[in-house]
């Protein structure tokens, strides 16, 4: 009865001499790039860790260099979070979380009614919308909306239609596309 030895190496021994050459020939290539040389040389592609095993087998050491980094601060830092590019606002917005005048040309047909049936609106379709963005983005009540917007009491009720109809969700999704 035979010993079962499992499935052969994907790198053989044969392969041994060249990763050797490789390895020589590109002492400061990382372990990566020489994987990437193997590849193109064999056509033999592997798992990292085969690949580092397969160069321990080989005699290869990876010898970390001895010289210290040397880390300078640059003169330009960078920042994170909000910057001024992050504020700035287009003429047509009262605050940054109105819509812009090319925002609002891609979604006006979903808030606009097609039929003038009722009492002619005394707000706009584009004042109530961007008071409910204001109340959504900033988080405050809804009596507590500026003074520039409709009262707070219509804003609420169209906000409240109009999620129920989920124009909100079809005001994003065109945004996206944007």
């Amino acid at each position: 009865m035979m010993a079962r030895t499992g499935r052969p190496p994907r790198i053989a021994p044969e392969h041994y001499p060249l990763l050797v050459e490789l390895a020589q020939a590109n002492s400061l290539s990382t372990q990566a790039e020489l994987m990437d040389l193997f590849l193109m040389k064999t056509g033999i592609s592997t798992h990292p860790a085969t690949f580092a095993t397969a160069l321990k087998l080989a005699g290869i050491v990876h010898i970390k260099p001895r010289i210290k980094s040397v880390f300078e601060l640059s003169d330009k830092r960078t920042t994170y979070g909000y910057n001024d590019t992050h504020r700035r606002q287009l003429p047509e917005q009262r605050y940054p979380s109105c819509l812009t005048d090319t925002e609002w040309a891609l979604v006006a047909d979903l808030f606009e009614r097609e039929d003038h049936r009722g009492k002619p609106p005394s707000h706009s379709r584009r004042q109530l919308l961007e008071a409910c963005c204001y109340v959504v983005r900033t988080g405050c009540s809804w009596r507590m909306l500026p003074l520039e917007f409709p009262h707070w009491d219509n804003v609420y009720k169209t906000f409240r239609r109009w999620s129920e109809q989920g124009k909100f969700e079809q005001m994003h999704d065109r945004l996206r596309t944007m």
